[in-house]
């Protein structure tokens, strides 16, 4: 049995830990490791939303079927479990955001915004509340003590790194939270879980987007933002019109497939979106290559004054950069950079903080200039 470290000291006894759990075997672990600690173990699993058909999906997250399974872990646990509903918060601050950014031209990712509100915020005043001594996640990551404070590290294992999608972690909840999975690789997580004979050993994970039932989110978007479903034409750098598409919401940047488009001497990607004249804007590979990005809402919880790697999505390899103000620069042109994704600063396998991407410039015009 694995021994997880809870970062609470060597004696566990009169020890408070609240678990997040979302229904999924990850958390599920977690439980059952604070469980077999000692210490007095609660689970927590907020209602996010109720969307029909996805409240009984394999593989969604935080609805009905989710907070069954949540639920029968903790009676085999014998430990206590609350169910809080924060449906209309969810809706507020994750779903509809998703559905705007997507109207405004933008590539959200939602992820982020659930854990900075939902997750974090609300089961942070929950937890507190209960008189907890911390908050213990399912994520992928690992809380690393160092010299002046917690620091937040990338998981040991690097197809199961979710340190992008924390990087909005603030120090005060970092100090609070502790992730006892960030060592272990997933089947190790999974053997675990059928050793304790927990339900969910083989249960798919979670999708990307939780809320969306079908892995549809144009549809869900187009249903929240009629709008959103506007056509347009898709123009060269230039401006002359190539062809027409049948929403901005069915592109990203760097998107080469479903343009639809021929006649050109060389492969086109979705280069800019234009929400003010509902334009898909396309060129060569090279007119992807990016200089710097301006960034908002940046989160520091490392030193970012010196060289940095920085990741732009959550699939890419972090890339050497600075960060001067409120803007990124690369250090050679990078590609792929899209409004509304994060930009995630690293030091090594150390998680330095991040920012929104707001706009960026093009190396060609970055040479120009």
């Amino acid at each position: 049995m694995t021994v997880a470290d809870f970062q609470l000291g060597p004696d566990l006894s009169g020890k408070r830990i609240v678990v997040a759990m979302s229904g999924g075997v990850d958390s599920s672990v977690v439980a059952a490791l604070a469980a077999k600690s000692g210490a007095e173990t609660i689970g927590i699993t907020l209602q996010l939303y109720d969307h029909g058909e996805a409240t009984g999906r394999a593989g969604s997250c935080c609805a009905g079927r989710d907070i069954r399974d949540a639920r029968a872990v903790c009676d085999r646990l014998g430990i206590a479990h609350y169910v809080h509903d924060h449906e209309s918060a969810f809706r507020e601050t994750v779903i509809d955001q998703f559905a705007d950014e997507y109207v405004a031209g933008r590539t959200p990712i939602p992820c982020v915004r659930c854990n900075m509100g939902p997750k974090f915020t609300d089961l942070f005043a929950l937890a507190r509340d209960l008189g907890a001594d911390c908050l213990a996640t399912g994520h992928y990551v690992r809380r690393v003590e160092g010299v002046a404070g917690a620091e937040l590290h990338r998981a040991a294992d690097p197809a199961r790194d979710q340190s992008y999608f924390l990087f909005a972690t603030t120090q005060d909840q970092l100090d609070f939270l502790r992730f006892p999975l960030g060592g272990l690789p997933k089947p190790r997580v999974r053997e675990l879980a059928a050793d304790l004979g927990l339900g969910v050993a083989a249960k798919p994970d979670s999708q990307d987007i939780c809320f969306v039932p079908d892995g549809d989110y144009a549809s869900l978007v187009k249903k929240l933002r009629p709008e959103a479903g506007a056509g347009g034409d898709i123009v060269d750098l230039g401006g002359r019109k190539l062809g027409e598409h049948r929403g901005l919401i069915h592109f990203t940047i760097g998107q080469r497939r479903g343009l639809e488009i021929g006649g050109s001497p060389e492969p086109l990607y979705v280069v800019r979106l234009d929400p003010s004249r509902g334009e898909v804007v396309v060129g060569p590979r090279s007119a992807l290559a990016v200089a710097s990005a301006r960034l908002s809402e940046i989160n520091r919880i490392g030193p970012t004054n010196g060289a940095l790697s920085v990741k732009v999505r959550s699939l890419a390899k972090p890339v050497p950069a600075r960060l001067a103000g409120d803007r990124v620069f690369f250090d050679s042109p990078e590609y792929g950079v899209s409004p509304g994704q994060a930009a995630v600063f690293y030091a090594g396998d150390r998680v330095l903080g991040g920012g929104w991407i707001e706009e960026t410039q093009a190396a060609e015009d970055a040479l120009a200039a």
